[in-house]
């Protein structure tokens, strides 16, 4: 079995879940997992978690996110984006370029973003555009979410191309919306890229295409980023042989079951290595028993 990440170039009219059935064809094996849905529409990076590595799914979900989006000003649909039905049409014919930036730029920071109906979020177990699809509208709670930087690449009035860096859970088709709803004007997102999710980038990312040619070639290891490599800030400390087997059953660890481990600071997480070099899981120093403890197993066969 393969474990790793393989940084996906997501292309237009997949869905995510699509590119992971997809890939365990291409890959041949079951355990594969995506990392954060992107709207069928939206093109870029899509991390996907293969073996061992889909315990990182729910950690590269929480990652910030960056994406490159053409906002449409003077237009509300029902889904927030060109794909839905025009619910309003306005002229902006009275919009100046300073103050489309001036509102752009006030959403930069925390804010409280309404998630729209057509969206996977669930209300009493149904997902929210399963019922938009039948026409009803619920009441849904505004979520924090933080802007944290939006660049703006070209502004040619009614359209906007900007950059958006933004934390997880955040809808750039409402942003789009709610900027256009305090312009007094409308707006909606006309088209999505995602250029980047924590360290993947849009210049690294393959198509599926390319991914099927280097598995063919028996390339695929090239592109496969190691589950460790995830964790670049954490030190690395190495279990000594004798305590290999020990220390893959999730048992707490001693100094004396290790090498390298000499800067103990409470909470301080780690990563554990047999002396092979081989990765096996993330440990957390605990000063009043003064061991580790496991966080999260990787490789325990």
């Amino acid at each position: 079995m393969i474990h790793g990440i393989i940084n996906v170039y997501k292309e237009k009219g997949f869905t995510s879940h699509d590119v992971v059935a997809k890939l365990r064809g291409i890959v041949g094996q079951k355990k594969i997992g995506h990392t954060g849905t992107l709207d069928p529409d939206a093109t870029g990076v899509l991390p996907v978690c293969l073996g061992k590595a889909t315990k990182l799914c729910d950690l590269l979900t929480d990652k910030d996110k960056t994406y490159e989006a053409v906002m449409l000003l003077g237009m509300t649909t029902d889904t927030q984006d060109i794909t839905g039905r025009i619910l309003e049409e306005k002229s902006t014919e009275t919009l100046t370029a300073d103050k489309v930036r001036e509102v752009i730029e006030s959403f930069i920071g925390d804010y409280d973003q309404i998630p729209p109906m057509y969206s996977a979020l669930k209300v009493n177990g149904k997902k929210l555009y399963e019922l938009a699809r039948e026409g009803k509208v619920v009441e849904r709670k505004a979520r924090p979410v933080k802007i944290l930087d939006i660049r703006i690449i070209e502004m040619d009035l009614p359209r906007v191309r900007m950059e958006v860096s933004c934390s997880k859970g955040t809808y750039i088709r409402t942003l789009c919306h709610d900027i256009g709803e305090q312009l007094g004007c409308g707006g909606c997102m006309e088209s999505l890229i995602r250029t980047r999710v924590s360290a993947f980038q849009i210049e690294d990312a393959k198509t599926l295409e390319e991914i099927g040619a280097l598995k063919q070639e028996g390339m695929l290891e090239e592109i496969l980023v190691p589950i460790d490599e995830m964790f670049p800030l954490y030190p690395k400390i190495t279990v000594k042989d004798d305590w290999k087997a020990f220390a893959k059953n999730g048992n707490p660890l001693d100094e004396k079951m290790l090498k390298d481990a000499d800067s103990q600071e409470e909470d301080r997480q780690v990563r554990l290595y047999e002396e092979s070099g081989k990765f096996i899981a993330i440990y957390q120093w605990k000063e009043k028993e003064k061991k580790y403890h496991i966080v999260k197993m990787f490789f325990n066969e």
